[in-house]
């Protein structure tokens, strides 16, 4: 349901020109000539990625998740994260996160449920990002990218909350499904088997 602002939610800039600056095969980055809301002259650069980004909170029969951790070239720091990934444009999405998370972790799951639709960083990207949760889990052998380094942790729902709320798990995709999988557990909205390890 849309929020009511009470305010015009119209498009308050005028684009002039727009040229591709930059692209490889993951992304494309446009800069726009425009008038800002004010009428004054700017330009805006958006970075349009080729893929939408998946992600995935695998859950386990014993209540446990499986984390991935990576270095993250841009933050040059290690993240912890859940298995995420690009997906192709007009793909179902879950068939994308479920190819990273048998490529990431090795798993493949029974059960699915949609957890977030989610738009990253939207000041400069029209990146659209869709989350899972997935439990019925079966493990067999990953097979991580060439350009992937990854290390695989298995840890309590409860634990891993704690990192997010403590700010040791910062990547968007991850904290948001995170915490809103913690509310559905505690508003008691979600299948009877899933609630039922959660509840462990």
């Amino acid at each position: 349901m849309p929020i009511e602002t009470g305010e015009d939610t119209g498009n308050p800039w005028t684009v002039l020109t727009s040229t591709t600056k930059y692209e490889n095969a993951w992304m494309e980055v446009v800069e726009h000539k425009v008038l800002t809301p004010k009428g004054a002259p700017g330009i805006y650069g958006v970075v349009h990625p080729r893929s939408i980004a998946t992600g995935v909170v695998p859950i386990h029969d014993d209540g446990t998740v499986t984390l991935v951790g990576q270095y993250r070239f841009p933050l040059k720091q290690y993240s912890w994260e859940i298995p995420e990934g690009g997906g192709r444009k007009g793909l179902e999405p879950q068939e994308s996160a479920a190819r990273e998370l048998r490529e990431e972790t090795g798993l493949t799951a029974r059960r699915w449920m949609p957890l977030m639709k989610m738009h990253l960083s939207n000041c400069i990207t029209d990146e659209v990002a869709y989350t899972f949760v997935a439990w019925g889990l079966e493990q067999g052998d990953s097979a991580p990218d060439e350009t992937e380094v990854l290390a695989v942790r298995r840890l309590p729902f409860a634990e891993v909350i704690d990192l997010v709320m403590d700010g040791a798990i910062t990547d968007a995709m991850a904290v948001a499904s995170l915490l809103k999988l913690r509310v559905l557990v505690a508003e008691d909205a979600l299948p009877e088997d899933l609630a039922s390890i959660l509840r462990l």
